[in-house]
Parts: structure tokens; sequence; C-alpha cells
């Protein structure tokens, strides 16, 4: 049988269960990673589980999103981050060093190996050919430890590459195409195979920017194939050692193929408000432009903002115009540096930010009320950038440096014509310059128990979920729509430095449907736990889609959510839900969805005996005199989870038994 370059890996990692797409599989994991948004708790749950040292072949803990330091949360986490990394066996990438993903393609990804990251742009690595997966923290820790990851095994979409991209054509509009086509919703369980071609004329930057725009899809991973471009990649990094030849058979099954000529694209947009809602620039030209944001992990690489100071070489930016460089890694940094692309981004009137996430989640530079700003990020999600009604659009390097000069959105084909601009020719370094003086590496085993690790006060161990009740009694406290992403559920921006304090950071779940003048989502919240009445969110398609924090599960159980009713529930978000002990219920018959109302009184009798062994659960509104009928989609190992009150308490249980 030939096979597709996803089910290889798969086949190699293979721990339990059989390679049917649409069953449960568990797989060993190489890699993980964590960053210190997610890490700081994802480290809390791995000691306790008392694992003394990882049992993988490498895991990385980086330190990229909270940087600003507005009080002593952050610094506490880094100290804690440092100190646990080395007593347990994990290197440590310092803050400045750049941005886990960036990095991990840069110095750690190799061709045919797994990752699992606690950071929903993993599969970035895809890029290099790695099976990449982003989950949340808890499930990174389990992988820390030794045990397999649980996943659906997937279907796998081909996307058949012919042609090669035009001039001021980006591998980010490949992406948005794809978005166009795909959507952001619909997509779980599913795996996107690049093949054909069109792949030999991509660098390995840019098909990073394919796999880890890939996660906006909604699908498990992304994966290229492992070729010359890849050995030059990795040679370049002085790497070659890990380099091996990846690819599907000729003639491997695909669940479905999707076509694409690069020679037939153009500059795309994802407009405000969500990564789908794709227009081409053309069509866009002319609008004002306030700020530019050029960087994330998306689009970061040295390639990438080679591009942009090429463009503004000799050049200034429209006085109108904020623009914002937020560099991948040192590494990118220091070259530019070397090779003087730095001074031509600062004389054309460019900030130069952080080598980390920055603005991309919200942790400034955020645009001013009513204006435009043009990010080449991989999410525009509403209030995203810290700026409420914020108008928000996704494009290419080349379409933000363009717009940046001309003061609004420019289709970059046109610089010719407008300011006598050529495209510009960026080639890959033969050697990137090597310096990892700034990745510290672990204790020696024998040494380890010398290390000191340091909690700082504002870091609080997670408490566990309580057991499910036999019969649930709950409540509405919200219905929402569509497309509600875990930056709704738990805002980052200036909420985010209280990540390691469960207790302080549930103040604020849900808090963009807060109300002013009315009580808070977690008011209600803790209102009704004290009555001993269980929270219910009642949401739409594609519940909690977005980034794979945790938080959007561990801060509504602690304030005593237990399930979740929704028309569709995204994949990550759906196993945080289970691994935190809160439902994940389906309607059925999603016109049910609009007899629900905020505060109806909800039952749902013999709750435990359908998660024991039905595939679905009766739910009584009591309040709209009504029931409906709603879908459990859980595994047996789901099942277990939930009944053992998560997948704390089930690792526990089940290190007991052996």
């Amino acid at each position: 049988m030939m096979q597709t370059l996803t089910y290889k890996i798969l086949r190699q990692h293979l721990a339990e269960g059989e390679l049917k797409p649409g069953t449960p599989i568990g797989i060993k994991m190489d890699q993980t990673l964590t960053q210190d948004a997610t890490g700081t708790t994802a480290f809390l749950l791995f000691e306790l589980m008392g694992t003394a040292r990882v049992q993988t072949a490498l895991s990385v803990c980086y330190v990229d999103h909270n940087l600003a330091q507005f009080g002593p949360e952050n610094h506490n986490d880094h100290l804690y981050l440092q100190t646990i990394s080395a007593k347990t066996g994990v290197y440590y990438s310092r803050p400045g060093n750049g941005i886990c993903h960036q990095v991990h393609l840069e110095r750690f990804g190799r061709p045919g190996a797994t990752l699992l990251g606690s950071d929903s742009h993993t599969p970035t690595a895809g890029g290099l050919g790695m099976l990449a997966i982003g989950a949340g923290g808890l499930d990174v820790a389990v992988a820390m430890g030794g045990g397999p990851f649980y996943l659906t095994c997937p279907k796998v979409i081909g996307v058949e590459l012919t042609g090669k991209l035009q001039d001021w054509v980006s591998s980010k509009d490949l992406i948005l195409k794809l978005l166009s086509i795909l959507t952001t919703k619909g997509n779980v369980g599913h795996v996107m195979e690049y093949f054909g071609p069109g792949v030999q004329h991509l660098t390995v930057p840019q098909r990073a920017v394919v796999t880890n725009m890939g996660a906006e899809l909604g699908v498990t991973s992304s994966i290229f194939p492992s070729d010359e471009r890849t050995r030059e990649f990795l040679e370049a990094q002085d790497r070659e050692e890990v380099y091996m030849t990846l690819n599907a058979d000729p003639n491997a099954s695909y669940d479905r193929v999707i076509k694409i000529n690069l020679g037939s694209l153009e500059p795309m947009a994802a407009c405000p408000s969500s990564p789908d809602n794709v227009a081409p620039i053309r069509e866009l030209e002319g609008h004002k432009v306030n700020q530019v944001v050029i960087g994330s992990c998306t689009n970061s690489s040295f390639s990438d903002l080679m591009i942009a100071a090429e463009i503004l070489r000799g050049r200034r930016i429209d006085p109108m115009v904020e623009l914002g460089i937020s560099p991948g890694s040192r590494q990118v940094l220091e070259m530019m540096a070397d090779n003087g692309a730095l001074s031509s981004l600062i004389a054309s009137g460019a900030r130069i930010l952080e080598a980390g996430c920055g603005p991309c989640i919200g942790q400034g530079f955020s645009p001013a009320s009513g204006t435009v700003t043009l990010r080449t990020f991989n999410r525009n999600f509403a209030g995203r950038t810290g700026t409420k009604g914020d108008q928000a659009y996704l494009v290419s390097p080349e379409t933000a440096a363009a717009s940046a000069i001309m003061g609004e959105i420019t289709d970059p084909r046109n610089l010719k014509n407008l300011v006598g601009i050529r495209y510009p020719k960026i080639k890959l370094p033969e050697n990137y310059s090597i310096d990892d003086s700034m990745i510290q590496s672990p204790a020696p085993a024998d040494k380890a128990s010398k290390v000191e690790v340091l909690r700082g006060p504002t870091i609080v161990v997670p408490e566990s979920p309580s057991p499910l009740p036999a019969d649930l009694k709950g409540q509405v406290l919200l219905t929402c729509g569509d497309k509600v992403t875990t930056d709704h559920i738990m805002p980052a921006g200036q909420f985010l430095k209280h990540r390691s304090n469960v207790p302080e950071y549930s103040k604020y779940v849900f808090n963009s449907f807060n109300e002013e003048g009315k009580p808070t989502f977690a008011e209600r919240a803790k209102a009704l736990k004290s009555r001993h009445i269980a929270g219910i969110v009642v949401a739409g398609e594609s519940y909690g889609q977005g980034s794979s924090r945790e938080h959007a599960a561990l801060c509504p159980v602690y304030l005593g959510v237990r399930a979740v009713i929704a028309k569709s529930i995204e994949r990550i978000h759906r196993a945080n839900l289970i691994n935190f002990c809160i439902v994940p219920i389906e309607f059925e018959n999603k016109a049910d969805y609009d007899r629900i109302s905020q505060d109806d009184q909800i039952e749902i009798a013999g709750l435990l005996d359908a998660i024991r062994a039905e595939d679905t659960v009766v739910v009584n509104d009591k309040t709209a005199g009504f029931s409906f009928t709603g879908r459990l989609e859980l595994s047996a190992r789901d099942r277990e989870i939930l009944l053992a009150g998560g997948l704390l308490a089930y690792t526990h249980k089940k290190a007991t038994r052996h």
C-alpha cells in the first residue's frame, strides 16, 4: 500500500491503537517544547506527576511570550522555568533568544521526528519534515514523562503544488489561499501534507510559514517532505547530520487532494477579524494604514526580514505609519546587524522590537482606536491586538513593507511603477550565524538533586478538579456564537502575566463578554459554585479555536464550569476540556442551540453512566421546558479520564495500577 509521509512517521512512532482514520491512537514523542505562557503550568503539572527527569530524546523550554515584565510575575516565572528545566533535564532558551518555533526550526528540529508543543503553532516544524503537533500543557507534561500522546488517527489532505511563486508573491499567500478554500472550521482530525513539483521551489523558511498557519485551518498538523532544500537549510545551520530524505510514496492515497499552481497566486490578505476572511490585495488597495508590524513566529525568518529591509532600503515610511519589526530569533537579529540590513530598517523609521511574540499576543504595539494595522502574523481575532474594535489585516512581508512606504494598503507588484522599487532577490545564507550561548543545557542527572528550584510567590500550584457528579445540575452561564476562540475565553495581553496563578487569572474568564456595571462571568460562576450548582457554557460552531492555552479549560473548571455544549469543538480545546474534567457535549440537532438562553437551569441525569458507556446524553432544559440529545464523542481513554476526575488523576491512578 502506498503511504503518505504522515502515515510513514505515525507508523514508526505508533505506541497504541491501529492506523485507521477516525480511531484513537497513541504515538511516542521524540521531542517536546514549552513556552513561558504555558510552560509554567506544564512544569508544575509535570512535578505533580512525580517524574524526576524527562524521558524524551529532547525537551526544550523557551521564554518568548511574557517579556515585558510589568511587575514581578514574569521574571518569577522565568527563574522557575530556568531552574526546573536544569533539574528535570530540559534545555532552556533564555529571554531574548527568540520565538520557540523559529529557534526550534533553526537549532533542534529534525526530519522524521515527532514533536509535541504546548503552543498551537508547534506544526511550524513541519516545514522540516517533522510531524509536529500542538497540545495543552498537561498533555505535553505527560509526553515529557515518557507517556504517549493520544489523538484521533487523522485523515490526510494532500496539497499538490506545481509551478513557482511569482515575484512579490509569498508563501504567506499560499496559506491564505488555502484558508479561503478550507476556512478555519470543519478540518478537525486532518493533517495537511504538501507534495508535487512545486515543493522544490519553496525554501524551508517559506514552508514553515505555511505549516505555521496551518494551525488556523484547525488541522492536527501540516508537513512538507524532507528534500534537498531541507538538507541545504540544515547544512547552513551546521546540523546536516540530522538530515534524511523523506517523502510520500508515489501515488500515495489522500482523503482529498487540493491542486494549487504557485504561479497563479497573487498577494492576499486576511481581513478583520478572522484568518479565513481572505481577499486579494488588489481589491483592498487604497485603505489608509496607520500601523504595520513585521515578524511573529509566522514571518520573522532571516529571509522574511531581509525582504522587508531591501524594500525599505534608502526610503522612509509614510509619516502617519508606525512600523514595528519583531525578529524571530537572536540569530536573525545578529545577522541583520552584521550585514547592515538592521541599519536600513532603522533608517526607514522602523522600531525594532524584542525577539519574541510581543504584538502577536497583544503584548504591546496595540494600534490606535479606529485605525488599520497590517501584520505578518497568523491570527487577527477581534481584540487580539489589545485594542477593542481593532481592524487587523494579515499580510506578507512584501505587502507590509510596501504599505508602510505608501501609507495605504498597497499591492507590492505596483511598487516599481509607484516608486521605482524592483523585486529584491533574497538568497538564503550558505552559513547562518551559530551562537547557542543563550540556550542553557540541563544539569547532568547525577547533579540534578543539587539544583535549587526558584518558586516566586506569584506561582501557584493548580488545583485538581473535583470528580464529576453522577447527575449534573447546572445553569447556563453564557451562550456564545460561532468561532469563539481561546483568546475570547482567556485573554492574553495585559492579563497574560497571571498564567502561573489560576485563582488570579480566572477572574478574567470570558472577559470580552462582560458588560460594564454587571457581574462578571467569574463572579457569576463563583456564586453558582458556592451553591454547588455547575456552570455550563453553550456555544456555536468551532468553539475553542486558536491558541492551545489550557487555561481556557483550567480556569473555567476552577470557577465550577463542568460542561460545554456546542455545535462543534476544536481538537486541542476538546482535549483540554477532557483533561481538566469538563464534559464536551455537541448538539445532535444544531437547531436546539437557538432554544437555550443564559441562566437556563439544566439537568443531565445519569451523566456518569452516559460517560461510561453511551455515545449520547439527554439534556433537560428545565427553564425552557424541553429536552434534547447531546453527542459524547469520547474514546475509551477519554471516558476513563473524565471518570477519574481529569488527566492528572487518571495518570496517578494508572501509575498505581502498575
